[in-house]
């Protein structure tokens, strides 16, 4: 079984990418309910949950374009 390199670094990207947003998204969701009372409250807690959805769907298509490099590399050898 061979690997997709470009494909597997395409993966580690989409990880690496997801990481910054792991932190970013619950702190910001736990600041905004800290400040119940401010009138930027909406927006900030809408900011947080993109961030936290944004590093999940990351995560899902990081390790799903890893997989396919793992299994799907060595398709057109084995032809």
């Amino acid at each position: 079984m061979a690997t997709d390199k470009k494909v597997l670094m395409k993966g580690i990207r989409y990880l690496s990418a997801a990481l910054p947003l792991l932190f970013i998204g619950p702190i910001v969701i736990n600041s905004a309910f800290k400040n119940e009372k401010h009138p930027l409250y909406p927006f900030v807690l809408v900011l947080g949950i993109i961030a936290a959805l944004g590093a999940m769907f990351l995560i899902y298509k990081g390790i799903n374009t890893m997989l396919k490099s793992l299994f799907d590399g060595d398709k057109n050898q084995n032809l």
